[in-house]
Parts: C-alpha cells; sequence; structure tokens
C-alpha cells in the first residue's frame, strides 16, 4: 500500500493562501485545498475564487452544504474532490458527473456518521476521508475512537483512506496502524517553525509504524 502526506490550505483570503503555499510546496505533492462556507462548519476557508499553481496534485476537501453546486463550478481545478458525505444530494448523480469529467472522488465523513452509510457508495468511490475531529479549525483535539471507525472501514474497502485531524507524528501511527494510508496535515507544519523537520518527523513516524 502507497502512503502518503497531503499537506493543507485553509486560508480566509488570496494573501494566506500565498503564504501557507509558499511554506509547505516544496515539501509534498499532495496538496488538500480545505473549502468552508461558513454555515456547515463555523469557519470560512478558501471561499474566493482561487487560483492554484501548476505541478501539483490537489484535491478539495468541500466542507460546505451544497458540495454538488461548488463543483459543477469548480471541478476542473482539482485532481480529487471529497464532498462531506452529510450534506450530498443525491450521491449516485454527483459520483456520475465527478468521474464523467476524468476526476476522482471521494466521500468525507464527520465523527457521528457511521461506515455503514457509505457502504452502497464504496465500489465507486476512489477514497473515503475519515474525519478525526470534529471539523472546521486547526488544532481541533483528536479523537482516539475513530481509529476504530478506519478498522472497520478498512476491513470492508481496498481504496484510499485518508484521515484528517490533529494528524502529528503519534496520531499517524495509530491510524496508519489501523488501515489508513493517507494523512491530511495542517497545523502540525503550518505552526512548524522548520517545515522540513516536521515533515522527516512525520515520515520517519510513518516508517516506523
Amino acid at each position: 500500500m502507497k502512503y502518503r502526506i497531503a499537506l493543507t490550505i485553509i486560508a480566509k483570503n488570496e494573501k494566506e493562501f500565498s503564504e501557507i503555499y509558499s511554506k509547505i510546496k516544496n515539501y509534498t505533492p499532495l496538496i488538500q485545498i480545505d473549502v468552508m462556507d461558513g454555515k456547515f462548519v463555523k469557519n470560512k476557508s478558501n471561499w474566493f475564487d482561487f487560483k492554484l499553481p501548476k505541478g501539483k496534485e490537489y484535491e478539495a476537501h468541500l466542507m460546505i452544504n451544497n458540495p454538488n453546486l461548488w463543483i459543477k463550478n469548480n471541478y476542473n481545478k482539482f485532481d480529487v474532490l471529497i464532498a462531506n458525505f452529510e450534506k450530498v444530494k443525491k450521491p449516485f448523480e454527483l459520483i456520475k458527473f465527478i468521474k464523467s469529467k476524468n476526476k476522482q472522488i471521494g466521500f468525507a465523513i464527520n465523527p457521528e456518521t457511521k461506515i455503514n452509510q457509505l457502504i452502497p457508495y464504496l465500489k465507486y468511490l476512489n477514497r473515503v476521508l475519515i474525519l478525526t475531529i470534529h471539523p472546521g479549525k486547526y488544532g481541533a483535539k483528536f479523537l482516539p475512537e475513530m481509529v476504530n471507525k478506519i478498522k472497520e472501514l478498512r476491513d470492508i474497502y481496498e481504496g484510499d483512506i485518508e484521515v484528517d485531524g490533529h494528524m502529528n507524528p503519534e496520531t499517524i501511527k495509530l491510524c496508519k496502524k489501523a488501515g489508513a494510508n493517507i494523512f491530511a496535515i495542517g497545523s502540525y507544519v503550518e505552526k512548524s517553525n522548520n517545515v522540513s523537520e516536521a515533515i522527516s518527523k512525520l515520515k520517519q513516524s510513518l516508517r516506523l509504524s
């Protein structure tokens, strides 16, 4: 199984977006853009017409009330589109649309959402993102009970399992052992004084676990 780190961007405006991008761009080929509308979650992020520099793989994690509409207007910017399942209307219709555009599709689930709700769609998804925190802001507390949810999903799903929320060298080790293989990293790197050193610690933890 291929293990990957996705560095995330949560930004209120273009200036903040550019600053974060410049800080992380040399350390990962995969960047997650967190889109929040201030309704599904309290915070707003990347709720403006941002431009994505070429040369990276981008995934959008949509924590918004109307992911279907947003995707139809913005799908062309991304390689992977991940919508929070709780707000997806007509899941099969959305899956069909995204695949017709030769993009990858994923569903994200909040801590309260049960794995069995995803079962009808799993064979059509490229990845499932399990939120290991209550979503919406950097630095929220890791929920250890999500480790069992990762195991439950891995028992029935062979695709990519991504985890997002309070990821650091200790929590990614737990999530990897449970079956996750993509790790979205936000505040651990964003707040680090030495990005290179922080990334090295994460990679070391993945190798050792």
